[in-house]
């Protein structure tokens, strides 16, 4: 046991009850026994638990100071055994480290175990400890993302976790899972299970809220005369109706056909034959004689 509680916790007697607290919690994060098995850690942590006990308190912080007690919380002029002083009430080294039912320290601990409600050690002996939350980053494919599916998740302890992935869920979206995190102890439940969702790319459709777009090339006579053309949607191709005269840029509507009742876009891109031959081009210089436009008339120049 150290004689100096201040320099139990890595402090000098100038330090301020938060600066105390501070270190506390800072040792019970790291050497905390049910975080940390090794003995020397927990020697570490219960050194630190009764340091703490002591000073937080400050009429027993005000007698060490004064030299009334030592660093145990023993009277100086009169020493008693060590078993009859450590079973008084109140001692720093009583059992459980000295964080029975105490409010101050059950708030150190929140941060550790997730505990709501009651003190940390209210019942003597107990280990009732909520689960660990797990944090995964996963990756889907945009029709999954679009139309929800499954996936998996591999856990820490080993194994793998499915998760039923929502129709519609975003980029950036965070799914909670309850209940799937980590074991708790005691009565304590489990932790639950966070979800940072990144949607891949798609090599057709892009989207803007429920709403997709997707570019749609046609052949120069299909622009002209107009057609019926096959257009790929999230749910499998359907059938466009090309009106006559379409040009690059334009965008059409397929209504209900975006996510979750969401629209998608389709906008048109002409696309020249790879090769104009001798009839295409006759054909053209004699369309051009009566029929020449400039379509950068009133455009920007």
């Amino acid at each position: 046991m150290a004689a100096d509680p201040y320099a139990a916790l890595g402090l000098t007697k100038s330090a301020t009850d938060a600066e105390i607290k501070k270190a506390y919690r800072t040792i019970a994060k790291e050497a905390h026994p049910d975080l940390n098995p090794d003995p020397v850690a927990a020697e570490r942590f219960k050194t630190a638990s009764a340091a703490y006990d002591l000073l937080k308190d400050p009429d027993q912080r005000r007698r060490f100071d004064a030299g009334e007690i030592d660093g145990q919380g023993q009277e100086n002029p009169q020493r008693r055994y060590y078993r009859e002083h450590a079973e008084a009430s109140g001692h720093p080294y009583s059992q459980g480290y000295g964080f029975e039912g105490d409010p101050d320290l059950s708030d150190v601990f929140a941060d550790l175990f997730g505990r709501r409600g009651r003190g940390f050690g209210a019942h003597p002996g107990a280990q009732d400890m909520r689960g660990q939350d797990y944090r995964f980053n996963l990756e889907i494919d945009f029709i999954t993302a679009a139309k929800g599916g499954k996936a998996r998740v591999s856990l820490p302890e080993g194994g793998d976790l499915e998760v039923a992935i929502p129709e519609g869920v975003r980029d950036g979206q965070t799914i909670r899972l309850r209940g799937k995190g980590g074991r708790g102890m005691g009565r304590g439940g489990a932790g639950d299970a966070y979800l940072t969702i990144a949607i891949a790319p798609h090599a057709q459709f892009n989207r803007d809220g429920n709403d997709v777009s997707v570019t749609l090339a046609i052949a120069m006579d299909e622009a002209v005369l107009g057609a019926k053309v096959p257009v790929p949607t999230i749910d499998g191709p359907v059938n466009l109706t090309i009106p006559r005269g379409a040009t690059t840029g334009q965008r059409l509507r397929l209504r209900g056909r975006g996510i979750k009742g969401g629209d998608q876009h389709v906008e048109l891109k002409i696309v020249m034959p790879p090769a104009i031959d001798e009839d295409l081009a006759r054909f053209m210089e004699e369309w051009r004689k009566d029929h020449a436009y400039d379509p950068r008339k009133g455009g920007a120049s």
